[in-house]
């Protein structure tokens, strides 16, 4: 399995990653024999099947899965002095997975008109998704309207930025709003749960569009109408929605968070309404993903438009 390599915003370094279940992903996405002769009918059968996502989270919420907190933390190097609560404080291994921070360990960047990286992730910025080369496999990109179940709204968006963020298991798994905005209703699409390691999506560029998803709207000063998407994956049981819809939020405040397993955001931006740090662009142009923590800048608006009420 090739090594993932990613940019660290902080540093600027690059770095390879450790990948949590790195032999499964080997044996599903892989390329030899019994990739294609076990992995792959084990895919399609069982682990896209959201009842298995349930079955594997159910076992990650109870007592008895306390045991592998310790060797996460040490194989991952962790940071615990980030937690909001003490590790001996996690009644199971989801109550570790789904953490709060301590609000200083993710700073909120300041100004009206800048928006933050709404998690922590690894992350792909497109200031066009029309002339987003980069993001499609063997030819092929992803469908906006599939992607959003709805070809009248994704033609609004179709020149627009799009912002890819992917949470591995590693990472804090709580979202945030990116802006100050009122957030609307969100709406579920059903699907299936694939994995949405860049090792899958090589294979795969639908995977997005075919994966049990959410879509919600906000309403912004300075962004306009941008676009809010949770896609679930493979050990992911739930999207879990902690916000209250037609609700004004600043920027920073949770919006939700997963459950267990990896899992990815998308953003969406009308054209001409952010201006993305050219930090985040120059990054994407490589074709590696850069590694961003909540609370940081991600670009500022072009302007503000009528106040929302």
């Amino acid at each position: 399995m090739d090594q993932l390599v990613y940019i660290d915003r902080l540093t600027g370094s690059q770095e390879v990653e450790k990948v949590y279940g790195a032999d499964a992903l080997k044996l599903v996405y892989g390329d030899d024999w019994l990739s294609r002769f076990i992995g792959q009918p084990l895919l399609h059968i069982l682990i896209r099947n959201p009842f298995f996502s349930a079955w594997y989270g159910y076992w990650q919420r109870q007592p008895s899965s306390i045991k592998k907190i310790e060797p996460f933390i040490k194989i991952f190097q962790v940071d615990t002095s980030e937690f909001l609560n003490s590790v001996d404080s996690f009644q199971s291994f989801n109550e570790f997975f789904t953490r709060k921070l301590k609000p200083q360990s993710r700073p909120i960047a300041t100004g009206e008109d800048v928006a933050i990286i709404p998690a922590d992730g690894r992350y792909r910025f497109y200031p066009n998704i029309h002339k987003a080369d980069g993001f499609a496999v063997k030819g092929e990109k992803f469908d906006l309207a599939t992607l959003l179940g709805d070809r009248e709204l994704a033609l609004r968006y179709a020149e627009g930025v799009m912002v890819i963020a992917r949470l591995c298991p590693t990472d804090y798994h709580r979202y945030h709003f990116p802006c100050d905005c009122i957030a609307g209703p969100t709406r579920f699409i059903n699907g299936w749960l694939y994995s949405v390691n860049p090792i899958a999506i090589k294979k795969d560029i639908h995977i997005f569009t075919q994966n049990k998803r959410t879509v919600c709207k906000l309403k912004s000063d300075y962004f306009g109408d941008l676009l809010f998407l949770e896609i679930g994956a493979t050990a992911v049981g739930t999207i879990h929605q902690t916000y209250e819809p037609n609700q004004r939020y600043v920027k920073g405040a949770e919006k939700g968070f997963f459950a267990f397993g990896a899992s990815s955001l998308i953003l969406l931006f009308e054209p001409g309404r952010i201006v993305l740090d050219s930090d985040l662009v120059k990054a994407s142009q490589t074709q590696l993903e850069i590694k961003c923590l909540m609370g940081q800048s991600m670009g500022k608006g072009r302007g503000a438009t009528v106040k929302c009420v």
